[in-house]
């Protein structure tokens, strides 16, 4: 990724939101460097270097600045094919892919060779990727002793570092201070997690339409899973990550006044927040750059430029809620899925009313026959077809996570009976945030458009690439919040 530093410098001085996270300016005079929006004043231009990552301005030397904290900054969208491949290792770090495994596992998992990876990774964010991972988790540790009143070993260990002497000397050296001393420094520590929770931010690039976003979670909402309350939402959730599992419960809602989504989160996902925070991120569609992609859709996005294509927590729950809307209406779907997490997910203490079930993993439902499922009211064919589904994430041959392979894991849905190109096309942009994912078959798609052959869909689609998923919510939008779709 090359930047042009005249235009970035231009940016900086105009604190432009709309270039928050694609580029970092590191000041050589300090040896800080800073998001593009930070409020300092701003240093002459010949004292500025500009990097595409946190990481590579850490890797020149450069410590965050503890004003306007570079790992808070949004993330970038996955576009072209090199890009996708570096963002989705990237994600895979930020949720911890290389604290217990290789680059060469991470590499396979994603459908490449290591020796690639390394490639497109350092051409997008200029550095290899474990240096990324290693400022990932140095970012994420300066997080929770900002926002938290967490010890240094709960930290140490919840950033994926092996010990609290490892964690302390690599602080020091990298950030020129101890721990306690910014903790002390910054005189801003949450309190001990007194309500059993901890509390985060994360920003976005305004304009960033969260009515819509809520409205469209909270019509889909499973129940006992998830739900949509005074604008806050809420739900459920189980990681694996170094062989454990953890559980617990997230509630995001806007802050007032700033570009950024308040995010509560239950003590039990300690040793989870980074993953837990990576998937937040994915579900809001944080990366999103709107102006860019508004640029793209043209009048279509005109009347809402700030609406977000939502993504999944579970590549598995979206795929199931998918299938469980074939040919019926939003409020029957949702009534089925409820059903499915009653009969086959497990029970979770939450503080929350409407929160108290985690959705069944892929393994489980694979364990049952057709006669279970279709038990609860779910037709015969479509209960096997999630059986179907479930073996195949169940038995690694099928993968529904942000930065899988398109073609392939499209080409796997469609082998599995049940499963047409509307619902692997919906998986796909949802369970796979696959920005360009187009259900072109879609009754509410044909309606928006006055177009009654799918073909025609289609044909018209092919100018909003690479953005056709967020056409399709423009489209869905235009039709009153998608009451005239079914299979959503």
């Amino acid at each position: 990724m090359t930047l042009d530093a005249d235009a970035c410098y231009r940016a900086f001085r105009a604190r432009d939101e709309r270039f928050d996270g694609r580029f970092f300016v590191a000041v050589r005079s300090t040896r800080v460097y800073c998001r593009p929006i930070c409020a300092v004043k701003a240093p002459k231009r010949e004292n500025c270097t500009f990097f595409v990552s946190a990481a590579a301005a850490e890797a020149c030397g450069f410590r965050p600045c503890l004003r306007c904290r570079p790992e808070l900054a949004p993330g970038n969208a996955i576009v072209d094919a090199r890009s996708r491949l570096a963002c989705a290792a990237a994600a895979a770090i930020e949720e911890g892919a290389l604290d217990n495994a290789t680059l060469a596992e991470l590499a396979a998992g994603l459908g490449t060779t290591d020796r690639h990876l390394r490639r497109a990774f350092r051409a997008q964010f200029g550095v290899a990727p474990v240096a990324y991972a290693q400022t990932q988790r140095l970012l994420l540790a300066k997080r929770l002793l900002t926002d938290t009143g967490l010890t240094a070993t709960q930290i140490a260990f919840a950033s994926g570092f092996g010990s609290l002497r490892r964690f302390n000397a690599l602080f020091q050296a990298r950030y020129r201070l101890s721990p306690v001393a910014l903790r002390a420094r910054l005189q801003r520590a949450a309190p001990e997690l007194a309500t059993d929770a901890m509390a985060f931010q994360l920003a976005f690039r305004p304009p960033y339409d969260w009515t819509a976003l809520a409205q469209f979670l909270g019509s889909r909402a499973i129940e006992g899973v998830e739900e949509v309350a005074g604008g806050v939402y809420r739900r459920a959730i189980r990681i694996e990550r170094g062989g454990a599992t953890h559980v617990g419960w997230i509630a995001v809602e806007p802050v007032d006044g700033k570009a950024a989504l308040r995010v509560l989160m239950s003590s039990s996902l300690l040793h989870a927040v980074a993953p837990a925070l990576a998937r937040v991120k994915t579900v809001m569609d944080l990366a999103a750059d709107p102006h860019e992609i508004a640029a793209t859709l043209g009048p279509i996005a005109a009347r809402r430029p700030g609406l977000r294509v939502p993504g999944a927590f579970d590549g598995f729950e979206v795929a199931v809620r998918a299938i469980l809307g074939q040919q019926i209406s939003v409020r029957a779907a949702r009534t089925l899925a409820g059903r499915f997490a009653a009969a086959f997910g497990s029970s979770l203490d939450t503080p929350f009313a409407g929160v108290s079930r985690l959705f069944p993993r892929a393994a489980a439902v694979a364990a049952l026959d057709v006669g279970r499922i279709a038990a609860i009211g779910i037709i015969g064919s479509r209960a096997q077809t999630i059986l179907e589904l479930a073996r195949a994430i169940a038995c690694g041959e099928l993968s529904l996570v942000p930065g899988a392979d398109v073609p392939s894991t499209l080409q796997r849905l469609r082998a599995i009976r049940g499963i047409g190109e509307w619902t692997a096309q919906y998986i796909a942009m949802r369970a796979m945030a696959w920005p360009d994912a187009f259900p072109y078959g879609d009754l509410g798609l044909r309606k928006a458009l006055r177009e009654p052959d799918p073909k025609g869909v289609l044909r018209a689609g092919e100018a909003w690439r690479p953005w056709r998923a967020y056409a399709a919510m423009h489209l869905w939008q235009s039709l009153s919040l998608a009451a005239g779709a079914m299979h959503l």
